[in-house]
């Protein structure tokens, strides 16, 4: 069942369908995952933390799914982590593990309601990718943030084959509105010999 929806992850785009096919694998969501060695939580974690030493810093969980992503950022030691995601029983998962101060249940297609400067950073951990978030989630979620405001985010191997994705960073990197403080390739899915490339961007002023 896991290869089911490792197949069908990337094949499934329409809005609704993408959420239906993440109620139907919260159940088995976490085990499937973290048994193929799922690392990038853990590696955008530790890229936050290094590059925001405020752990008392407001993050929103951008589509945080079972909380694999909260759960990491806390073991960073960031103290105050809200969640969203468009999952209703992913997110009780989330709500179990006890370390997100709010979660809401987003619609399809909805964006999150932050206002600039409610978080200092966003996490977005496999959130922008072809079976999850379209590729202009990466603006909204830059608007979401004053200038100095960090979106910690990472793009596996169907994202950065997809050029939605490569290029509208490529074009808010080009433009200035962000700057790139890391970008590290690495482990993803060891298991499956997946790859992903975190990348932690500072918005700039307009």
């Amino acid at each position: 069942m896991a290869n089911d929806f490792f197949d069908k992850v990337y094949r499934t785009t329409e809005p609704d369908a993408v959420e239906t096919l993440y109620d139907d694998w919260a159940g088995s969501y976490d085990a499937d995952v973290t048994g193929n060695g799922y690392k990038t939580p853990g590696r955008v974690a530790a890229a936050l933390a290094a590059q925001l030493p405020e752990r008392g810093t407001p993050i929103l969980d951008f589509a945080c799914g079972t909380g694999l992503s909260g759960a990491a950022l806390a073991a960073q030691g960031f103290a105050v982590i809200d969640g969203c995601d468009l999952s209703a029983p992913m997110l009780e998962t989330a709500r179990a593990r006890g370390i997100y101060r709010h979660l809401v249940k987003l619609a399809p297609d909805e964006a999150p309601a932050a206002a600039p400067g409610d978080y200092g950073a966003i996490a977005a951990v496999g959130a922008l990718s072809p079976g999850a978030a379209p590729a202009h989630y990466l603006d909204i979620l830059l608007d979401r943030l004053v200038p100095g405001g960090l979106l910690a985010l990472s793009y596996n191997d169907h994202t950065l084959a997809d050029p939605a994705y490569t290029d509208r960073l490529a074009r808010a990197l080009e433009t200035g509105t962000v700057v790139e403080r890391v970008r590290e390739h690495g482990d993803h899915l060891v298991e499956l010999g997946a790859t992903s490339t975190v990348y932690i961007l500072e918005k700039q002023a307009g």
